[in-house]
Order: structure tokens, then C-alpha cells, then sequence
């Protein structure tokens, strides 16, 4: 009989604070009454800030690993944390108003954005099959229960059911492929399996390939890729704004860290394969996001194909199997979670009692009432769209450059080519906010509060400040590859 050895907890650290905590803002909203609902918003921030701080203490010098190698903590885990902290903090911040005029302003919001968080965490230190997808059913729960949370609105439900059903299926097929290594490896261990897929590559190529298959298409589903990317557009445009933002951000970066556990540190010997499955999901996701997006009136919806377009840029740094190119990509996707949060923010500053701003239309004028807003939403469409000296503008050049150092120049010319097509529809949102005029119904009113105020201004401003000096966030990327 194997004796039991005590795992080492410390790495775990930040996940168990999480957890404990998260019960603990479930509990005391419990006995809170409505007008004193914000004092589980102050307990929900705290929270990511004991984590954060949590993170930082067991930070390590080197990658080490518990739970018998199912959990990894290295310097890739550790930035992409932070990164999810922060992104969520704000999204907590900016959500405050918005819930209360939507009359929606419960702590079920922030403890299930808690519990997604811990989801997120928890992909992200994976390095086990099952515990990459327990940390994956985490989050993907929590963000239907939080589609559905306005439950007055008819479009918020069909949003959470269409993403239920799809999310289902896709989860179904990673399921399925994680079953089919398991089957060839006798593990679920990702080191492991990377040294049974070294030795049986050649010998059992087929077996390999469709397993492989499947893993990609449901990381393309929850990156939102082409073509899976169908739930996306309508789950933006349906659930609340406050959701959406939520949605539009920090997951992103935790379906970053699955790819990289999942492609690079247990299928670097199978690189010609998946990459080559990733050229058409770059190049198709470029393709369509871009082109779609300019037909569209509804600003939550073009945001929605604008972030498949982006999808294909991180894939792009995915498929050059390069450090360079999995640093850029880290960087492309941190720095957009950090744009994406300006650009829904000021949406929900614009939300008027009766009516949720959701539509271009609703941005006319913008700079003639608050021009400070239009400012900051101007610089984040500017930075989306790759305009200098905005961070958008570096991500993209060092994807590119990235692609054109494996000899795919014809790959780099077409993400310059689309991103030049990108760039009409995002200059039609800055023609609204400067030279159209609001309709003679519209009254444009913004109830800003002091923190969501500078908090917003220095989001915005970092967008700046990250492109005029990259390194900032640049060598944390870097480092976490070296």
C-alpha cells in the first residue's frame, strides 16, 4: 500500500485564500441589507488584493509543482494571475453603477465573479488534464449564472442558454480528446504525456492527430476563434454590459495560459500539427472578425467580432513556436484585456434609466458632453485597431515580427492587411463621438463617480504609458518564457 505524502500547500496559497474568501463574501451578503449591498463590493476587491498579495509571497525563483505534478506554479503562472486580478478589479469598480441603475445590484454578481476568478487561477497553474478542466467548468458555470443574472431581460437569458448549450458541446469535445490521450498515454499528467508523445509520435501518428484535433477545437471555442466562434456576438450583445466586460477580459487570458499548457509544455512534439490547424484559425478569425464587424450598428456586437479578429492575432504569437512569439502573445493578450475594459466602461457610464446604451448610436455627440470619456475611448479604439504610439500598436508589430522570424512573411502581410481593413469600423465609432450629433430625443448623461473616474482615466492612460514604454509589461512576458 502507497503511505500518503503530504503535499506541499504553499504554491496552492492563493487559490485557498480565493476559495475561503469567496465563501466569506457569500455568507455576510447573505445577512446584508439592499443600501448596504457595497460593503460586499469593498469585501470583494479586499479579496483580490489579499490574493494579489498572496501571489506575490509565493512567487518563486524557479517553476516548482505539487499535488503529485498536477499543479505548477512558475513565473508565467504568477504574471498571468496578477494580470487577472487587476483586469477584474476593475471590472468589479466600473460595475457598480451599471448594476444599480439596471436594479441588478446583488452580491450574486461579485461572489460568482469570485468563484470565475478561482477558475481562472486554477487553469492557469494546471498542468493535469483534469485539473485544467475542473478550473474550466469552474469558470465557464459561473459566467452563465452571470449571463442570466438580469433575469427581467428576455436577450440575457437567450444569451446564457445559447452559451450553456454551445459551451456544453465544446466542452463535450475537449472532454472527449483529453479521453483519447488518455487512452494512448495511460495519464493525465501533462509532463508525462509529453514524453509518451515523444516516443510514440511516430508510431502512432493517426491517434495522435485526432486527439490533437479535438483539444484545438475546444480551446478555438473558448478563445472564441473561428469557426467556433458562433455563441460570441450574441452572448456580447445579450447578457449585461457589466458581463460582458467580464466576459471580454479576463477569461481571455485564462484561455491564453490553457493553450500554453496544453499546446506548448505537453504537445511541443506534435508543433507541426497543431500549428498548422492554428495558421487556418489565425487567418479565418482575422478574416471574418474584421470583415463583419463593419456591418455591424450595434458597438457590444462589433466589439465582439473585433475580439475574434484579435483571437487571431494571439494565435498568430501561438503558432511560431517561438519564445518571442508566445511572449508577444502574452503581451497582445494582457494589453487587450487592459483596452477591452476602457471601451465597455465608458458604454456603461452611458447606460440612462430604461434604456442600456448599446448601440453606436448612442455615442453621437459624445465629445460635445464629456469629452474626456470620448478621449479615453478614442484611445482604446485607437490602440484595438494597432495605431501608434498606443500599447495595441506594439502588440501587433511584435506578433508580426514574430511570424515574419519563422519565414511566414505571407502570414504577417495578412494580419497587416486585415488590420488596415480593422481599422474603418473603429473609425466610425470616432466619427460618431466627434462629428455626429445625438438625435433631438437623445440626452447624453454620464453619473460618474470620483473612483470610476480616476480609476477609468488611469486604465486609459496606461494604454498610452505601455506604448510609449512596452518594456514595462514586456519583460514580465519575456521572462516568464526565458
Amino acid at each position: 500500500m502507497t503511505p500518503f505524502i503530504q503535499p506541499n500547500l504553499l504554491p496552492a496559497l492563493p487559490e485557498m485564500v480565493m476559495l475561503a474568501m469567496a465563501c466569506l463574501v457569500l455568507v455576510v451578503d447573505l445577512f446584508l441589507p439592499q443600501e448596504k449591498r457595497g460593503f460586499t463590493l469593498l469585501l470583494s476587491l479586499l479579496t483580490l488584493i489579499l490574493v494579489g498579495m498572496a501571489t506575490v509571497y509565493v512567487s518563486p525563483a524557479n517553476s516548482i509543482s505539487t499535488f503529485g505534478g498536477s499543479f505548477i506554479l512558475d513565473k508565467l503562472a504568477v504574471t498571468l494571475k496578477l494580470s487577472v486580478y487587476v483586469v477584474t478589479f476593475m471590472v468589479f469598480v466600473y460595475s457598480r453603477d451599471y448594476l444599480k441603475d439596471l436594479k441588478i445590484y446583488k452580491g450574486e454578481y461579485y461572489v460568482l465573479g469570485l468563484f470565475a476568478v478561482l477558475g481562472m487561477m486554477i487553469m492557469i497553474s494546471a498542468h493535469s488534464f483534469l485539473l485544467i478542466y475542473l478550473g474550466l467548468e469552474l469558470l465557464s458555470l459561473s459566467l452563465y449564472a452571470m449571463i442570466a443574472s438580469n433575469r427581467d431581460s428576455v436577450t440575457a437569458s437567450e444569451a446564457a442558454m445559447k452559451y450553456f448549450v454551445l459551451g456544453a458541446l465544446a466542452s463535450g469535445l475537449l472532454l472527449y480528446g483529453i479521453s483519447m490521450f488518455y487512452g494512448i498515454s495511460g495519464t493525465l499528467d501533462i509532463t508525462e504525456l509529453a514524453a509518451v508523445i515523444k516516443s510514440q509520435a511516430a508510431s502512432n501518428p493517426v491517434m495522435l492527430a485526432f486527439a490533437l484535433t479535438f483539444i484545438v477545437v475546444g480551446l478555438s471555442f473558448k478563445l472564441g476563434a473561428v469557426p467556433f466562434h458562433m455563441w460570441l456576438p450574441d452572448v456580447y450583445q445579450g447578457a449585461p454590459t457589466s458581463v460582458t466586460l467580464f466576459i471580454g477580459t479576463a477569461p481571455k487570458i485564462a484561455g491564453f495560459a490553457m493553450a500554453i499548457r496544453l499546446l506548448v509544455d505537453g504537445m511541443s512534439d506534435l508543433y507541426v500539427d497543431w500549428s498548422q490547424m492554428l495558421i487556418v484559425l489565425a487567418v479565418a478569425s482575422m478574416a471574418l472578425g474584421n470583415i463583419i464587424a463593419i456591418s455591424q450598428t450595434n458597438f457590444k456586437r462589433m466589439l465582439a467580432y473585433s475580439t475574434i479578429s484579435h483571437v487571431g492575432f494571439i494565435l498568430l504569437g501561438l503558432l511560431s513556436g517561438t519564445e518571442l512569439g508566445f511572449s508577444s502573445a502574452m503581451f497582445y493578450t494582457i494589453t487587450y484585456a487592459i483596452t477591452s475594459s476602457v471601451a465597455f466602461a465608458v458604454l456603461m457610464l452611458l447606460n440612462r434609466e430604461n434604456h442600456e446604451a448599446g448601440e453606436i448610436a448612442d455615442l453621437r455627440g459624445l465629445n460635445d458632453t464629456n469629452p474626456w470619456y470620448a478621449a479615453l475611448l478614442a484611445i482604446a479604439l485607437f490602440s484595438m485597431a494597432g495605431v501608434p504610439p498606443t500599447v495595441g500598436f506594439y502588440a501587433k508589430l511584435t506578433v508580426i515580427n514574430s511570424v515574419i522570424q519563422v519565414d511566414m512573411v505571407w502570414l504577417a502581410l495578412t494580419a497587416v492587411l486585415f488590420s488596415v481593413i480593422g481599422l474603418f469600423y473603429y473609425l466610425r465609432v470616432i466619427k460618431a463621438m466627434y462629428f455626429d450629433k445625438p438625435d433631438e430625443n437623445q440626452v447624453i448623461t454620464i453619473k460618474e463617480a470620483l473612483d470610476v473616474k480616476i480609476l477609468l482615466s488611469a486604465n486609459g492612460l496606461s494604454l498610452l504609458l505601455l506604448g510609449l514604454f512596452p518594456s514595462l509589461l514586456m519583460a514580465w512576458c519575456v521572462a516568464a518564457f526565458a
